[in-house]
């Protein structure tokens, strides 16, 4: 085959190098999925089933990996859809308005990307712990927060905020104002703007957003060790719970509540990418709509 016709071979297939090259890429990044992720999650499964079915299922029966898995559920039905709201509303101002200070907000929206969870912890415990800025005043009206459910909340809330604005921001700023334009030029209002072009035009963006962000509120470790205080059977999620069982020896215990953690990792993935199979349809099937044409006056 002539040198010319192997580079328009090439360059059809999207690149100009050789065979070799791009299996090589593929094997290397073959091999590191291999290494970090499949090879971990055949150990957790492997450790989990060590004893057998019967000792999985006691694992994960037993009451206190109850309360572990109900409080990380709860913690992420609250969570998410306080995160939910936030994300729209800052992504909507970001995106469709301008306004001063709006490059502060960009930057503070991304700060939980920046500060350590430990950190963002830390700091929950040092406004309303005991010895805290408003810690005296919560003791005296009975209220808790730290080393309680509300504290866990505050610290996911605060690790999870930026996920579903940082996933609509990008978006909402490549669609333009157009459309929001012309339907309050035909008398729509804010409300229905949103709910009739805005949010139809957001929706898969938005879904891939809060599965991303419930992943994280129910993975969330740092900030909710630092506030949680560890209290077996009350304030300790399934990836603390998971600490405890390994700390303690328990390791097929242990292994049964990651592996639990890890089929629902498996469950977001798989909806995430269904979701993604769907937008991508959606869009060549919008693609292949004949144009429409003008008609007669």
């Amino acid at each position: 085959m002539s040198a010319p016709s192997k580079t328009i071979r090439r360059a059809k297939a999207g690149t100009t190098e050789a065979p070799w090259v791009r299996w090589t890429l593929i094997g290397i990044a073959l091999a590191f999925m291999f290494l970090f992720l499949v090879l971990p999650l055949a150990a957790v499964a492997t450790e989990a089933l060590r004893k057998g079915l019967s000792a999985y299922l006691d694992a994960l029966k037993e009451p206190d990996a109850w309360s572990a898995i109900r409080l990380t559920l709860i913690t992420a039905a609250i969570a998410v859809p306080l995160n939910l709201v936030f994300g729209v509303a800052a992504a909507w101002a970001v995106a469709k308005f301008e306004f001063r200070g709006k490059a502060l907000l960009t930057t503070l929206i991304d700060l939980p990307f920046a500060v350590s969870p430990v950190v963002a912890g830390l700091i929950y415990v040092l406004v309303f712990g005991a010895q805290g800025w408003i810690g005296p005043w919560l003791a005296e009206h009975d209220i808790k927060i730290i080393f309680a459910v509300p504290g866990i909340v505050l610290a996911t809330v605060f690790v999870t905020f930026p996920f579903i604005a940082r996933e609509l921001i990008p978006l909402m700023q490549a669609q333009g104002t157009d459309e929001e334009q012309a339907a309050i030029v035909l008398g729509a209002t804010g409300w229905q703007t949103f709910w009739r072009v805005t949010l139809p035009n957001i929706k898969w963006g938005l879904l891939y957003g809060v599965i991303l962000c419930n992943a994280r509120a129910m993975g969330e470790f740092g900030a909710v060790s630092v506030v949680s205080g560890h209290i077996r059977g009350q304030t300790n999620t399934m990836p603390l719970h998971v600490e405890v069982l390994y700390n303690e020896y328990q390791s097929v215990a242990a292994f049964a509540v990651a592996s639990l953690l890890a089929i629902l990792a498996l469950v977001t993935l798989v909806i995430k990418s269904v979701i993604e199979w769907r937008h991508e349809r959606e869009m060549k099937a919008i693609a292949e709509l004949p144009p429409e044409r003008p008609t007669a006056a």
